[in-house]
């Protein structure tokens, strides 16, 4: 399993790269692209791929991703390892709520 995991994260960094990303040092599943001063962020966990940036070039890179890889467009993102996530022009929010209610009620401590 470990083997094609790490067959697919460098099929699709080395697709990536071909695309102009840039790969960060630091956090090696964050990729980055400026392109006319505009910053796309990609971020790949697991089998799933966030992009953040403005909304033509986000088309633009899951055109071009579709073209390469089967894939699915699940839309704005809602939630991410048990973080609530809203969004709003020039704004994202994120919250642990419901994974504070549940590890309440885990420990019978909800009231």
């Amino acid at each position: 399993m470990k083997q094609a995991t790490r067959a697919w994260y460098a099929c699709i960094n080395s697709y990536l790269m071909k695309l102009g990303f840039t790969r960060s040092n630091v956090y090696p599943i964050l990729h980055f692209k400026v392109v006319q001063g505009m910053l796309l962020i990609l971020v790949l966990y697991v089998n799933n791929i966030f992009l953040i940036g403005s909304e033509p070039m986000m088309i633009e890179c899951k055109r071009e991703l579709a073209s390469e890889f089967e894939m699915k467009d699940l839309g704005i993102m809602h939630y991410f390892l048990d973080l609530e996530v809203w969004q709003r022009p020039r704004e994202i929010f994120l919250s642990q709520g419901n994974y504070v209610v549940k590890l309440l009620e885990r420990f019978r401590m909800i009231e």
